[in-house]
């Protein structure tokens, strides 16, 4: 459904059909291939496919023929890029966007349990550099305050003790 900017897909785990929201820029990208696709004589309608080989005969498009197209391209490239690496990329990214409940990116990755969605939530270099970084001033602070001596203890048996005041 372009105009609502949902996709149908089907599970892999439960070959249930789910409409998912996509970006305009997917519908942008799809219909230059579909029309591409037309021209070279890939069916079309409302019942077809929506991917398919551009090879004739035609057929749809199943996960194994995507990962040879991939890999392909892969090969061209000099990467080493999976389908499930483009997954995981818009996870992060959904993940991340503090606008976007947990739960939601949930909904749209079809994940049972919240912590498996949580995976994608790593924090990024440059946070883990500032939280590091705040650690270190924290402790800082605390080191100029000083100690005080546990009960019992007098003040100048631990300044003997650490060798203070010689």
């Amino acid at each position: 459904m372009p105009g609502e900017q949902l996709l149908g897909v089907i599970r892999k785990g439960t070959a249930a059909f789910q409409q998912l929201p996509s970006s305009p820029d997917a519908f942008v990208w799809l219909l230059l291939y579909q029309h591409e696709a037309w021209r070279a004589g890939v069916p079309r309608g409302g019942n077809e496919a929506l991917w398919w080989t551009l090879r004739q005969p035609f057929r749809p498009l199943t996960y194994h023929a995507a990962r040879a197209m991939l890999n392909r391209a892969n090969a061209l490239l000099g990467a080493n890029w999976t389908l499930h690496d483009l997954r995981h990329t818009a996870a992060c990214r959904m993940a991340r966007d503090p606008d976007l409940a947990l739960t939601d990116v949930q909904w749209v990755l079809g994940h049972a349990h919240l912590s498996t969605t949580q995976i994608y939530l790593p924090a990024g270099r440059d946070e883990i550099v500032e939280a590091v970084r705040a650690h270190h001033e924290r402790q800082a602070r605390l080191a100029q305050v000083p100690a005080v001596p546990a009960a019992g203890y007098r003040a100048e048996s631990l300044n003997d003790l650490f060798g203070v005041g010689r």
